[in-house]
């Protein structure tokens, strides 16, 4: 009797179980409110077109480069670079090696003796030798020097060293004439012409150019 009793309980429970999922109500869909008009919209993307549309809003590089010189000394290419800097983008320094060196050598000029002497014990601490300062009379005074090399790509190599550990120094012929030119990077409305050097830049490909650098062009034939 008692199991009976139980399966008729059971057959209730299911049959009125089954009655509610049958009559229930389903809950009315939360209708959206409708927003201000001077309020956006949020719309999502995928990945995909999201990668496509930072690559296309990055605009193409329009500068065209132009070249300045010769100029046979430094005193007179610092003063060009600062009379043009400002109506361009940005400027680069590029040397020309006029006859033949003798041998190549690479030195980082200091302005006074304190700072050289300070300069030269960095240098030694960040582990490199031979290298000595130069009196402090003639043209190279305060110059730290840091090796003389017969071939040029060895002292290019010693200049990039001593480059990549924050010391400044530059590789130059012994014996043959740097002659710089002063490279410009600038907008198509630039006028090559400048009435403040009074000279007209060549156009150049920006390819060689390298910003804010410092580098060799060939020499005349």
């Amino acid at each position: 009797m008692l199991m009976r009793a139980l399966l008729v309980l059971l057959l209730v429970l299911n049959a009125g179980v089954a009655a509610w999922w049958a009559l229930h109500a389903s809950a009315p869909a939360t209708a959206s409110l409708p927003l201000p008009s001077d309020v956006p919209t949020l719309e999502l993307v995928d990945a995909a077109n999201a990668r496509v549309a930072v690559r296309s809003s990055a605009a193409p590089s329009t500068l065209r480069c132009w070249r300045y010189g010769p100029f046979t000394n430094a005193t007179a290419f610092d003063a060009a670079r600062r009379a043009i800097v400002s109506q361009v983008a940005w400027t680069a320094t590029a040397e020309q090696i006029a006859g033949t060196p003798r041998a190549w050598r690479v030195v980082l000029p200091q302005p006074d003796r304190a700072t050289a002497t300070a300069t030269a014990a960095r240098i030694g601490a960040a582990g490199f030798s031979d290298f000595i300062i130069l009196p402090e009379g003639g043209p190279d005074a305060n110059t730290i020097a840091l090796g003389r090399y017969r071939g040029e790509t060895s002292a290019h190599e010693r200049e990039a060293a001593l480059n990549r550990a924050g010391f400044a120094a530059r590789a130059e012929p012994v014996g043959g004439r740097v002659v710089q030119w002063l490279d410009v990077a600038a907008t198509p409305t630039f006028d090559p012409h400048s009435a403040a050097l009074g000279l007209t830049g060549a156009s150049i490909d920006c390819a060689g150019v390298v910003r804010d650098g410092r580098y060799t062009i060939p020499g005349p034939a």
